[in-house]
């Protein structure tokens, strides 16, 4: 089988290595152009154009998938299937009706929950207690083709999105070659997804880890673990912004009549800190400019005591 893969970042290497490994034909892979990333802004390609170079398959990188002669590059190639996995462009119609077997995508969550662009955080940031991955038909319509298989997989109570992405990047490559095997022998029958059941995952912003101090002990531990690694949680503590990496639930319900964001108590273990529901320790901090301390290691170089408080003052 002939196979154009689509992908970018990290997530999507693994994908593009079991097809390899399974001697697959991948005729081209497409990602996206280059772009300048870190302080010093150099140009540097994505994890599945590394992959790709580093075996020497073929390549390209259009800023637009859907422009006249990228169509035409890609109906040279006489690929039976298109394979999408976190490409980062939406396919329009002539570029979906290139391949005879359809497009297959492989998506970060149990659709028809959590479509769109961040699934993995959105499901520990909403403290879902399980999620998975979908291969699904691509239709124009974001992330609502049929689906063709599903995985399920846990979510602990500790785990990041760091390491959930991990995990289901793994996931996805397995139950997509499942996926491609089953088309091949005409053993998947596709769904259609249940509209009523649908919701969304908009993409991350730095805006969404900022910690809300009213809500509860639980809402801000999943948001702390949901932003980890990007963006991060962050709060403010004597006007300086500090990013949030590690917390545990002391207490779901306790109320102290302290301000939520009130710092309870200081200790080796950390800061205990009031929300509107419950209290947090919060353990391993960041601030702007410097690396990440456990709560004890600040406390080493900081004023920290029972009275203060997070929040902008």
């Amino acid at each position: 089988m002939r196979i154009v893969f689509m992908g970018t970042p990290d997530f999507a290497v693994p994908s593009l290595d079991i097809l390899v490994k399974n001697k697959y034909d991948i005729v081209m892979v497409v990602t996206q152009p280059d772009k300048p990333k870190g302080r010093g802004y150099r140009v540097k390609c994505c994890p599945v154009k590394e992959y790709a170079q580093k075996i020497g398959l073929n390549i390209m990188q259009p800023a637009r998938i859907g422009n006249d002669d990228v169509v035409e590059q890609l109906r040279k190639l006489n690929a039976d299937l298109f394979v999408t996995c976190a490409f980062g462009q939406l396919l329009t119609a002539q570029v979906l009706e290139v391949p005879g077997y359809g497009t297959v995508n492989v998506h970060g969550s149990l659709l028809p929950k959590y479509r769109g662009a961040a699934p993995i955080q959105w499901a520990i940031i909403n403290g879902e207690k399980k999620t998975g991955v979908t291969t699904m038909l691509t239709t124009l319509k974001l992330d609502e083709g049929d689906i063709l298989l599903k995985e399920e997989i846990e979510i602990d109570d500790e785990m990041t999105a760091g390491q959930l992405h991990d995990r289901m990047s793994l996931l996805g490559a397995e139950l997509l070659l499942r996926t491609i095997k089953g088309m091949a022998e005409g053993t998947i029958t596709p769904q259609p997804q249940n509209e009523c059941e649908a919701c969304y995952a908009p993409r991350m912003t730095k805006e969404v880890g900022e910690i809300k101090w009213e809500a509860s002990a639980r809402d801000i531990h999943n948001l702390v673990r949901g932003t980890n690694p990007w963006p991060g949680a962050y709060s403010y503590i004597k006007g300086e912004r500090m990013k949030v990496w590690k917390t545990r639930v002391t207490d779901e319900d306790k109320i102290t009549g302290n301000k939520p964001g009130s710092v309870l108590d200081v200790t080796k273990e950390g800061f205990l800190v009031q929300t509107g529901k419950g209290t947090i320790l919060i353990m391993e901090v960041q601030c702007d400019n410097a690396k990440k301390l456990t709560a004890y290691q600040y406390i080493c170089g900081h004023r920290v005591n029972a009275g203060d408080c997070f929040g902008k003052e």
